[in-house]
């Protein structure tokens, strides 16, 4: 069945499996209101704990995501900057909730601090930072064959939209930079939301394929949306005949020499949670942005296609910041967000441009961030929570203070930020 799928000869085949084991129409009435069940324990759990400002306090279904049998441990070093930067961004960090500090540079860890109960083999929850792993899974589906291009619809797989005028158009670009014209990310009204039911349902993936609206046309607006990063495990599933955290092992952790840990599913031997609700090592998240510095290449072996990469960082007309799963640093504006960019809440401080042009980065939910910066050979990771209200974030202070360091210590005039619009 998997080397059908590669060729392009299975794809009807797998999704019409994938359809008839789980989808909606076959489960009974007890299955149903079984699963409605589920759904409203999940719904009430999330209910009582935003009272306190958290989120769904524990994922009921996890799914090992087994990772390389054998980690390939990072190289250490020296670090090869200024003691007081790297001082200021380390305090910075520890002052803001934060679980992890890993700093690489020129092929060596130079930094790795954790905090609370955390250590290096602690899995950390991704949160939105599963968002650039499945534009990265993509890229070794592509590589593999099993996907054709960016540009191929999403129908091929989900095949439930062939026949849908709008649904239809919608590229596996669009799913990567949020502009598929789904509905937008926004505050549920109540159990029967969609967006509710998009993320707590048993069978979430079947309720964003069937009942999730189209707003806007394909490919002319930027809204984020939780679902378009959702249907990357569907999708991959139905294209190589593999478990989406099996592909995502295999193709993309072994590689690597990364550790793995678990992954949210909607229900057992369900479908996995691909847009958030995955939870790995420190050093797997650093692994992963030092794939996307080094162009796709690991140990001399190309894991993305070539140009890939740079499709990632390349921002779309709708919104000049988002790329395929990151964000680049340029244009400078002081408060942004990963929502619509015209919509003025959810935004986050950047007190002063980025003082590497290229820099692009992993940024999601409470603030866990990958700052990738080519020119400088350096990947920096902080992951945690939300900070305190009087200690609030600043996106460009850790990365600022790591390279004005570098420079420091090596005694050559500290960069200029680029300053773009305000």
């Amino acid at each position: 069945m998997m080397i059908l799928a590669k060729h392009g000869l299975g794809r009807a085949f797998l999704a019409a499996a994938i359809m008839v084991t789980g989808g909606c129409a076959t489960a009974s009435a007890d299955d149903r209101a079984a699963e409605e069940a589920v759904y409203m324990k999940r719904y009430q759990a999330q209910a009582e704990a935003a009272q306190y400002g958290g989120g769904l306090p524990a994922y009921d279904t996890l799914e090992p995501v087994a990772g390389a049998a054998e980690i390939d441990p990072i190289p250490t070093a020296a670090p090869d900057i200024s003691n007081s930067a790297m001082a200021t961004a380390r305090t910075f960090a520890a002052d803001r909730n934060t679980s992890a500090f890993l700093v690489w540079h020129k092929g060596a860890l130079v930094e790795e601090t954790y905090f609370g109960d955390y250590d290096r083999s602690a899995l950390i929850n991704a949160k939105s930072l599963a968002k650039p792993i499945t534009a990265i899974v993509i890229g070794r589906a592509i590589a593999e064959g099993y996907v054709q291009s960016l540009d191929q619809p999403v129908a091929d797989f989900i095949t439930e939209w062939r026949n849908d005028p709008g649904k239809s158009k919608i590229l596996i670009r669009h799913l990567l930079d949020m502009r598929t014209g789904l509905l937008a990310q926004g505050e549920p009204t109540g159990p029967e939301d969609v967006l509710q039911r998009a993320y707590l349902h048993p069978r979430h993936d079947q309720i964003i394929i069937d009942e999730y609206p189209l707003i806007n046309p394909p490919g002319t607006r930027y809204e984020y949306a939780n679902a378009n990063s959702e249907l990357i495990a569907p999708l991959i599933e139905r294209a190589t005949g593999m478990r989406y955290a099996d592909y995502l092992t295999k193709m993309v952790l072994e590689p690597l020499g990364a550790g793995g840990g678990t992954i949210f599913v909607n229900r057992p031997g369900g479908t996995a949670h691909s847009g958030c609700c995955i939870q790995l090592p420190a050093q797997t998240y650093l692994k992963l942005g030092i794939l996307l510095l080094q162009d796709g290449v690991w140990d001399g072996t190309r894991l993305l296609p070539e140009g890939y990469v740079p499709a990632m960082r390349t921002p779309t007309r709708e919104n000049p910041h988002a790329g395929l799963g990151v964000w680049m640093a340029e244009p400078y504006i002081e408060r942004r967000g990963s929502l619509n960019p015209g919509l003025d809440i959810g935004r986050t401080l950047h007190s002063e441009p980025y003082a590497a042009s290229d820099l692009f980065l992993f940024d999601g939910n409470s603030h866990q961030v990958v700052y990738i910066v080519p020119s400088e050979n350096l990947v920096i990771l902080r992951t945690g929570n939300y900070p305190p209200k009087d200690r609030p974030w600043d996106n460009s202070l850790i990365p600022n203070s790591i390279i004005g360091g570098i420079h420091a210590e090596r005694g050559d005039a500290p960069p200029i930020a680029h300053t773009g619009a305000k």
